[in-house]
């Protein structure tokens, strides 16, 4: 699905993102349930505040599992293989929230990055996440 250019400008970008994981996992986060309150419904348990250390420590959770798609760009529905039955058996997790949260992610980086998220790098990061959210929702068929 991605092209090797597209890969090495995830990669690229991940470098950048993997310096404020924590800071961008939270501001994803934030704007998902802000944007998308819906979505709350999955975290009745959290602090839903804004920089709360719940927030903090679950979209650093979810920046590292998009590093290992990352790490694993050619076979992410493997790396993601244990996230998706946990997402799809367990928490039962609507598929919709996925491309919510992808949509946010991009949001992030280019609000944080705006010198590096370029028209290419937007189709090549819009590709890589829609290829996660995939892999995520593989296990709900």
């Amino acid at each position: 699905m991605l092209t090797e250019d597209e890969k090495h400008l995830i990669e690229h970008v991940w470098e950048k993102v993997l310096e404020h994981q924590e800071d961008f996992g939270a501001e994803a986060l934030e704007r998902l349930f802000t944007v998308y309150p819906s979505t709350k419904t999955y975290f009745p348990h959290f602090d839903l505040h804004h920089d709360s250390a719940q927030i903090r420590a679950h979209g650093k959770k979810v920046l590292s599992a998009l590093g290992e798609a990352v790490n694993h760009i050619d076979d992410i529905p493997a790396a993601l293989s244990k996230l998706s039955d946990l997402h799809a058996q367990t928490l039962r997790v609507d598929p919709v929230n996925f491309k919510l949260l992808s949509l946010c992610v991009v949001v992030v980086v280019g609000r944080n990055n705006p010198s590096v998220l370029t028209p290419e790098v937007h189709v090549s990061l819009d590709k890589f996440l829609s290829a996660v959210s995939t892999a995520l929702t593989a296990k709900y068929r």
